[in-house]
C-alpha cells in the first residue's frame, strides 16, 4: 500500500516530542474522538507523522515519528483513575484503540501555526481550519514535505516597522 502522513497533536506537559525521544516508541492513547479513532485505524506501519504540540502558545509541528505497530488496544479505557477511562469497555469488547508511534527527529526549527498559516503550499491543510481540533488527521505528502522543510529552516526574522525603526533611531541618538 502507498504510505500515508498524518498530524498527531499532544499537549506537551502530557507527552511531547521529547519524551517521545527518551521513550523511543510510544503508544497514541488517549484518543477519545470517533473520526480521530477512524483516522488510526486507516494509519499503517512506516506511514510518516508530523508531532504536533497542542494547547500551548505558540501551538505547531515540533518534530517526525512513524507508526511502527497498529490495531493497539488503548489500555487507558480500562484504568479507572485514567482521564481516558470508559466504563463502556471491557477485554471482550474494547472501544478505543490506538497505534504505537517511534520517534524520528525533532526539528531545529519549531514550525508554528503562524508559520505554517503563511506558507501558501499550506493553504488548504486540515491542521490551520477554522475549528479544526482533531488530534488525529490526515497530511497530504506535499503538505508534509513542505512543513518538514520549515522545520529544518530558520524562520524569518521578524520584519522591522518604520516606528520600531525610528525609535531605535531616536535610542542610539540619546546614547551619544
Amino acid at each position: 500500500m502507498t504510505k500515508q502522513y498524518w498530524l498527531m497533536k499532544s499537549e506537551p506537559d502530557e507527552f511531547s516530542i521529547a519524551d517521545l525521544a527518551k521513550k523511543r516508541i510510544e503508544p497514541w492513547t488517549g484518543v477519545r474522538n470517533y473520526m480521530a479513532r477512524f483516522h488510526m485505524r486507516a494509519m499503517q506501519i512506516d506511514d510518516a507523522v508530523l508531532f504536533h504540540h497542542s494547547s500551548v502558545m505558540p501551538p505547531g509541528v515540533a518534530g517526525l515519528a512513524r507508526v511502527v505497530r497498529t490495531g493497539v488496544i488503548d489500555e487507558k479505557q480500562f484504568q479507572k483513575k485514567s482521564p481516558y477511562y470508559d466504563p463502556r469497555a471491557s477485554r471482550d469488547k474494547p472501544i478505543w484503540d490506538c497505534v504505537e508511534v517511534e520517534y524520528v527527529a525533532t526539528f531545529p526549527h519549531f514550525v508554528s501555526m503562524d508559520r505554517m498559516r503563511s506558507h501558501p503550499a499550506l493553504a488548504e491543510m486540515l491542521v490551520l481550519k477554522r475549528g479544526m481540533r482533531l488530534s488525529v488527521q490526515p497530511v497530504t505528502e506535499a503538505e508534509y514535505l513542505t512543513v518538514v522543510a520549515l522545520g529544518n529552516t530558520p524562520p524569518p526574522a521578524p520584519e522591522v516597522t518604520a516606528d520600531e525603526q525610528r525609535r531605535g533611531r531616536d535610542q542610539s541618538r540619546l546614547r551619544k
